[in-house]
């Protein structure tokens, strides 16, 4: 018999949307509801939202742990930092994107990239979590001290992984991008875009003009490096700075507040 409370808790992780049965005909799939199903669960910004309180919190052991661990896989060389976004803030749906712990998905996301470039298999990830839980229900210790350290010279590494090392990142894809299309000052329009799968674009900002503040770096687009493809030729970044009063209607602040954001030249056209 499945766990009642895990039961109770599955009879209540339903898709909010109850208008379908199932699945849906094409005839009765509006593209609105296309775009809000694609839309990525961490792109909230211009959202509706009950007021929240927001408290630093210190990180339990086990969150620093995710963090290092995460990090170290792409000291490594086993992902990017945008394949860890993408695998941990977007792939895992709304309901896991709101209900998890933020470091949850970080371990979610580690688990993932490890099985899915068939470092392991994901019936050793099994049998190791049921061998730390079976130990800990034993002596109460929640402890994964590794039995053998392998051999990693037949470890696939990212090419990010060795050329970044002594210059950093993004300095490392310095010169790659040719000459930005953009300069300061210019007026600029976020470009209306599809999302699709991921991307780092807010979209609050899309459709609204704004004049670029500083021509930033070369690097791979979000889109891009998301899913491993480091090989494609790195883009310019810029800082664009928005009026306020263009962003949210009804803006009560003073009338020289602006926002910065950093976006790829792929998602920026000239302002008319």
């Amino acid at each position: 018999m499945p766990n009642s409370a895990m039961g109770d808790h599955v009879s209540q992780l339903r898709p909010a949307l109850h208008e379908f049965e199932d699945w849906v005909y094409p005839d009765g799939f509006a593209h609105s509801l296309f775009e809000a199903f694609m839309k990525n669960p961490h792109d909230v910004g211009g959202e509706p939202d009950a007021p929240a309180v927001f408290e630093e919190k210190q990180e339990e052991q086990w969150e620093l742990n995710t963090f290092v661990t995460c990090e170290v896989l792409a000291w490594r060389g086993i992902w990017t930092s945008e394949e860890r976004r993408r695998l941990g803030n977007v792939d895992v749906g709304r309901t896991q994107y709101h209900g998890l712990p933020y470091y949850g998905r970080w371990a979610l996301a580690a688990s993932r990239i490890l099985v899915e470039k068939r470092y392991i298999t994901l019936g050793e990830l099994i049998e190791r979590v049921a061998e730390v839980r079976q130990r800990q229900s034993v002596d109460g210790a929640l402890t994964a001290d590794p039995r053998t350290t392998g051999d990693g010279t037949a470890v696939v590494r990212n090419r990010h992984h060795a050329e970044a090392v002594g210059k950093g990142d993004p300095q490392c894809f310095a010169g790659q991008a040719g000459d930005p299309r953009f300069a300061v000052g210019d007026p600029v329009r976020v470009r209306q875009l599809p999302t699709l799968f991921y991307t780092r674009t807010q979209e609050y900002l899309r459709g609204v003009r704004g004049t670029v503040a500083k021509v930033s770096y070369e690097t791979v687009l979000p889109e891009d490096e998301a899913f491993d493809r480091e090989d494609l030729r790195p883009k310019w970044y810029y800082i664009v700075r928005f009026e306020m009063t263009d962003l949210w209607e009804g803006y009560a602040g003073l009338p020289g507040d602006t926002l910065q954001a950093e976006l790829s030249e792929m998602w920026l056209e000239p302002a008319d």
